[in-house]
């Protein structure tokens, strides 16, 4: 997934090793979370998952799973100074495969507070993780040693030197 280290003990490396971990506990929990918001949001609105839905909320949590596993490769090898998004936005965004689950299974969407509404337009069920351990507990975990190690690689590479 991500290019080979040439020296596993430099920052940029352990970024890398972090980046591989986030994206490989991302990859093991995001099609499992999309069936989960699926069935979460169906339950509370129609009474039920019916089959059809539930079999919908699977290939769509597959799809969102190849999708996410593209969008992170793409963000976790690039170079700190080219990121222009975060894996937390990217697991947003595939929250679109529960939408159209629950879109086409015609469940109403969320009633959603102003914010909500105007940060997340299409994300009309509310089904958008506020962090990587809405997901599991190992998403989060890796998302935090992730993001230190993005924030210390930013540093050393930025910070003024006197």
């Amino acid at each position: 997934m991500v290019t080979p280290r040439p020296d596993e003990t430099t920052d940029e490396a352990r970024l890398l090793g972090h980046g591989e971990e986030l994206a490989r506990a991302v990859d093991e929990a995001v099609a499992g979370w999309i069936e989960a918001s699926v069935a979460r949001v169906a339950r509370a609105r129609l009474g039920s998952v019916p089959d059809e839905v539930a079999e919908a909320a699977r290939r769509a949590g597959e799809s969102a799973r190849r999708e996410v596993a593209d969008a992170l490769t793409a963000l976790l090898s690039s170079d700190v100074d080219e990121q222009r998004t975060t894996p937390l936005t990217i697991v947003r965004c595939a929250g679109a495969h529960a939408t159209g689950v629950l879109r086409g299974a015609g469940v109403a969407p969320a009633e959603r507070d102003r914010f909500s509404e105007e940060r997340f337009p299409d994300d009309e069920y509310g089904i958008g993780p506020a962090h990587l351990g809405e997901l599991s507990p190992a998403c989060h975990e890796a998302g935090i040693a992730w993001g230190a190690a993005k924030a210390h690689v930013h540093m050393a590479r930025h910070r003024s030197r006197p």
